[in-house]
């Protein structure tokens, strides 16, 4: 408001005193400086500071010392033997840089107010209870297993389970989804969304630090820590660029009047062309708007869930042609259910028991399938206790039940087990992930379990291929025919089945060297095990805000809630994002050589100053409000 205001005075100023010394005509040349001086002071006394500062610093080409060099020598030429005064040009030019700088700052603001909203997850108070009473604390001082109380209105401190009320939330500041969404008890909630209708209770699963909304937060502080390869090239191109106009402008002032009759009498109408030159060769435009657009890109983005970590991946993902998928819990949701169960001596209930006691403590989703069978179901035994439990990678889990070698896994795992496999009819025919059950290395049967197609997941890959994506690919562990059915009713280009995390980097491997030039690759995973692949791929995308912590660790996009057809979105952002940024370029560039040539050539006489304004403020102010488009989504 204060910049307003002086904006607002010395504007009035300057047209006061034009008006004033027409009508004085007399009055010295010094004197009319003095008057111009109010106004000039004014508006520029910060760029004068800042200009004299970044000479202390070592730091002078910079946009603040190419315009207090420029209005300073507008203001002193009138005093050159035979040159005419430039008093309101020179306060004129202070100005509207002024104007451009509020524009800028406005902007700047926005886009940061943006990224702010989505920061802004955590409650400074924390309703806890402590020796049977409710006190207030900071989520810091939360341990697992703290009851909380989250009263209306509030935002969900840290991530918890509903043990007391039900209630609706809105999500909105992490997934972008508009719906609230019901929570009963048992329900697990996320930090950083917002209670809106009940009291409820929950108990703490984490503590702050690891918590979704400090996730989150700490994905957006470092974001910008990764600068895109245009946004880089820009700060070096102003550091090269700006000392080179500096030369130039110098150039054009003293050396065209060595070819004229009289240098004394041509210098001051080239020094007036050399400044205005380095008016309008101020890079404002490019070194403001191409990383305010890359800024407010990740905002917009943040603020329908996507969190982009830095705006070089925003690039890549730009220039996506090829998005390959991990199956379990990205297409499909990963909710696995037993639906056949075949056996050779055991019973049904006897072999789910069985399973179940090796895998209990399991967080593979069909180990907890099979755990859910064995503990919901009336029918069958009380899972037993197993001991030297062992998970082997890429084939299953083996385990002591009862001094037996109980082994559950894959074909892999059969073999490596010397238990010679019998499978069914009714088992070939259908359509799920076959667990096969070892004991003592002799075959006892195997339970079919059976995933589902997430509901927008055709909608995702049809919404990719509108998008241009020339390639769509699943990469799962699961079986052949499992991952046929999935491919073929969601219409991918290929997939590769029964694959360890190893062979998934073999695989992407492969498709990034027969990827076609300037084309880039996207992953996009869930799971612990996806980890590898999100980092070797040119861009990784985590899925969903329960994806394990490694999985978004490795990854570059985060998709915070469980929709595939958010790719598609964040694909088309970036691209829109980088559009800007490249109309942006071009558009400063264009214009600022085309009004540099005319002032060297003298072309533009009188209005070599005003155009020379628009060429750098005027830009500058197009070119950041082109920018704010990219906050829209």
């Amino acid at each position: 408001m204060r910049k307003k205001i002086l904006l607002i005075i010395a504007a009035a100023l300057l047209l006061g005193a034009a008006y004033w010394l027409t009508e004085n005509m007399t009055m010295p040349l010094w004197a009319q400086l003095l008057v111009y001086l109010v106004p000039y002071l004014l508006v520029g006394h910060e760029t004068l500071h800042e200009a004299w500062e970044g000479i202390c610093e070592g730091k002078v080409f910079d946009e603040n010392f190419l315009m207090a060099i420029a209005t300073l020598g507008a203001l002193f030429i009138g005093f050159l033997p035979g040159a005419e005064a430039q008093f309101p040009e020179a306060v004129f030019v202070m100005l509207f840089f002024q104007v451009g700088e509020m524009f800028e700052h406005y902007a700047e603001e926005r886009s940061h107010r943006s990224v702010s909203e989505l920061m802004n997850l955590r409650p400074d108070v924390v309703h806890v209870r402590r020796n049977g009473q409710w006190v207030d604390t900071h989520p810091e001082e939360i341990q697992v297993g703290d009851m909380i109380l989250v009263k209306p209105g509030e935002k969900i401190p840290l991530d918890g389970e509903v043990c007391q009320g039900e209630t609706t939330i809105d999500t909105r500041a992490l997934t972008g989804e508009s719906l609230p969404q019901r929570a009963t008890e048992g329900s697990a909630l996320l930090s950083g969304t917002i209670n809106l209708s009940a009291v409820i209770t929950l108990r703490a699963s984490k503590v702050y630090g690891e918590s979704t909304a400090a996730r989150i937060t700490d994905l957006v502080e470092h974001s910008m820590q990764n600068k895109a390869k245009s946004e880089t090239f820009i700060r070096r191109f102003a550091r090269v660029y700006t000392p080179a106009v500096v030369f130039i402008a110098l150039s054009l002032a003293f050396l065209p009047p060595f070819f004229t009759d009289s240098y004394f009498n041509a210098f001051p109408i080239w020094l007036y062309r050399a400044l205005t030159f380095l008016v309008v060769s101020c890079p404002c435009a490019l070194v403001v708007s191409i990383p305010l657009t890359f800024f407010a890109g990740i905002g917009g983005a943040g603020s329908k869930g996507i969190l982009i970590k830095g705006g070089n991946f925003m690039e890549a993902l730009s220039k996506a042609r090829t998005v390959v998928f991990d199956k379990t819990g990205t297409l499909t949701h990963g909710v696995f259910q037993v639906t056949t169960v075949h056996t050779n001596r055991l019973s049904s209930a006897e072999l789910i028991s069985l399973a179940a006691s090796v895998e209990h403590l399991s967080t593979h989703p069909i180990a907890l399938a099979i755990t859910r069978e064995a503990t919901t179901s009336e029918h069958i035994p009380v899972p037993l206790v197993a001991t030297d439990i062992q998970e082997v990678a890429g084939k299953g889990i083996v385990g002591l039940v009862m001094g037996q070698r109980v082994a559950v896994g894959n074909e892999k795992m059969m073999q490596s087990e010397g238990a010679q496999i019998q499978m069914c009819k009714e088992c070939e025919a259908n359509v799920g992930t076959i667990v096969h059950v070892a004991v003592d290395g002799t075959y006892e049967g195997h339970l079919v379990i059976s995933d589902q197609i997430k509901a927008d997941a055709t909608d995702a890959i049809i919404r990719l291929k509108h998008e241009g994506i020339e390639k769509t690919v699943m990469l799962t562990g699961d079986n052949e025919k499992v991952a046929a059915t999935v491919a073929g009713e969601l219409n991918l280009n290929a997939y590769h089945a029964s694959l360890m995390p190893a062979d998934k980097v073999a695989q992407v491997e492969h498709m990034l060297q027969e990827q076609a030039t300037g084309g880039t690759l996207v992953f996009v995973g869930d799971g612990i095990n996806d980890a590898p692949v999100l980092a070797r791929a040119d861009v990784g995308i985590a899925m969903g805000a329960l994806g394990s912590d490694a999985a978004i660790e490795a990854a570059d996009v985060v998709l915070m809630d469980d929709k595939p057809s958010k790719i598609a979105l964040a694909i088309r952002h970036a691209r829109h994002t980088i559009s800007i940024a490249r109309q942006n370029a071009w558009t400063a560039i264009g214009i600022k050589v085309a009004i540099l040539l005319g002032v060297a050539l003298g072309l533009f006489g009188s209005y070599a100053m005003p155009l020379a304004v628009f060429g750098d403020v005027g830009v500058m102010v197009l070119c950041v409000l082109n920018a704010m488009r990219a906050l829209r989504v």
